[in-house]
């Protein structure tokens, strides 16, 4: 089996950085943190786990998300967000590859995709469209990486393969944090990038658009069959969607918050 890096992106971690590392040093035999100035315990815990960190301010999701590959020892890198982990099937599927393989010591394939599991509290979502979440995590940094998006960045390759292994994804404590997350952050930043890339809303796009949210996750993505956990994924992306474009649309019409606030500080 070649040589993997794992790689960990960390703002205020010490609560999941340990478990993290922890799976990622089941096939891994590098560890690196890039952290963007954590004043919790993020750093010592991932120090005392083995990992090399790297200090670097947040320059978005994608370009975050590179420093770390760039910095690795071996070619082949394994990126987890620091709430997520590797299944026992994601670590036998990773170890049965042959990532050397091929004429020019290459594997056939630059990348590797896992079936994510998310999570609210310790519930597995099936329905919204949660699950089969496929995400690249495993990849050759010679041949690709991740895109330079600053916001929900993807690894860009040519010929990946989908795995038959989840990973699991802890994104959300309980239902609170779920619509807190969608009500606060989420919907702020999304306000904000989209009012500096010039697009504008009407005094219809909030309900238009929380409307469709809602209808997509609960009846087309098949939420009415998660029970109280489908209605809420439902409603929280129908709150985040309703949000979103009632900010810009506050953003466009009202001075006062406009000038208030920080579009220095979106990501």
């Amino acid at each position: 089996m070649a040589a993997i890096t794992g790689v960990v992106i960390t703002l205020d971690e010490a609560d999941n950085i340990e478990a993290c590392l922890a799976s990622l040093a089941r096939v891994c035999d590098e560890l690196i943190v890039v952290d963007s100035g954590s004043r919790d315990d993020t750093v010592a815990r991932a120090e005392a786990s083995g990992a090399r960190v790297i200090h670097q301010p947040y320059l978005g999701d994608g370009p975050q998300k590179r420093v770390g590959p760039q910095a690795a020892s071996h070619r082949w890198v394994l990126s987890l967000d620091a709430d997520e982990r590797l299944t026992d099937g994601a670590v036998s599927a990773i170890q049965a590859l042959d990532l050397d393989a091929g004429e020019n010591g290459e594997a056939s394939h630059d990348a590797y995709a896992l079936r994510r599991r998310n999570f609210v509290g310790s519930r597995w979502i099936r329905h919204c469209g949660w699950y089969p979440d496929y995400c690249l995590r495993l990849f050759d940094r010679e041949r690709c990486g991740f895109s330079d998006s600053r916001q929900h960045a993807s690894v860009q390759a040519q010929n990946a393969k989908r795995l038959d292994a989840d990973l699991e994804h802890y994104s959300f404590a309980n239902l609170a944090e779920l619509f807190g997350k969608a009500s606060g952050r989420f919907s702020n930043r999304a306000a904000k990038i989209m009012y500096l890339k010039g697009k504008r809303a009407n005094a219809m796009s909030p309900t238009l658009h929380g409307a469709n949210a809602f209808v997509r996750k609960y009846v087309f993505q098949r939420g009415f069959l998660g029970g109280l956990d489908g209605v809420s994924v439902a409603l929280s992306a129908a709150v985040n969607a309703y949000l979103k474009y009632a900010k810009l649309l506050e953003l466009q019409r009202d001075a006062q918050v406009r000038e208030a606030e920080d579009f220095d500080r979106i990501w």
